[in-house]
């Protein structure tokens, strides 16, 4: 696990830190994929794009999460622990980054890695929008990597992402295609999504 942290730029930690964050909020003394979903929602880079422009939101996510999950005994202090899913969706966000040839890892992967562990309520909530890992995989791709990176950041400063105007609007254009193949399979990219029970199960 220390691997992948390491390659972590640092919009992808303020994405965990917002995670951990989120738990807290919601009094739940794990961090699951779910908790990492909505981390990435806070976040203006390519990932928070993308998930804004399939209809994604923060708030409805938020009642989703909290609808399908059981608060602590207890308020969470101090470390919070990934659950095995969670664990398991960071380790696919670096084999995604792998597979595209980056030496780092950015909200983008950890989208992927979400997608790509398949089974934990972060992923059920992106499939409810339709989110499909081949597609996101290959929106990611029309983006160069430096694009993506984006510059370093301090851990006080504003997230604010400078996309360059072909590349934001070769980003619209796919978000918008993405659209319109779920409208053909009879699939409203905004339509609230319905709440489900269970998440991720937490760490002993």
């Amino acid at each position: 696990m220390a691997t992948v942290f390491e390659r972590f730029t640092d919009r992808a930690r303020r994405v965990v830190v917002l995670a951990q964050e989120e738990a807290r909020l919601l009094d739940q003394n794990f961090i699951g994929t779910e908790h990492l979903l909505l981390g990435l929602l806070h976040a203006d880079d390519m990932a928070g794009q993308l998930l804004a422009g399939l209809g994604v939101g923060l708030d409805e996510t938020r009642a989703r999460v909290a609808a399908a999950g059981k608060p602590s005994r207890r308020s969470p202090s101090g470390h919070i622990p990934f659950t095995p899913r969670a664990k398991k969706a960071l380790e696919m966000s670096l084999r995604e980054a792998l597979q595209m040839g980056d030496n780092f890892i950015g909200g983008e992967h950890l989208l992927l890695g979400l997608l790509r562990e398949g089974a934990g309520l972060g992923a059920e909530i992106l499939h409810e929008h339709g989110l499909q890992l081949e597609n996101i995989r290959r929106t990611v791709s029309l983006v160069d990597r430096d694009t993506r990176r984006g510059p370093e950041i301090r851990e006080d400063s504003p997230v604010v992402v400078s996309v360059p105007a072909e590349v934001l609007d070769r980003l619209h254009a796919e978000i918008a295609r993405l659209r319109d193949l779920l409208a053909r399979h009879g699939i409203d990219p905004d339509a609230e999504p319905r709440v489900g029970d269970g998440g991720d199960a937490p760490v002993a």
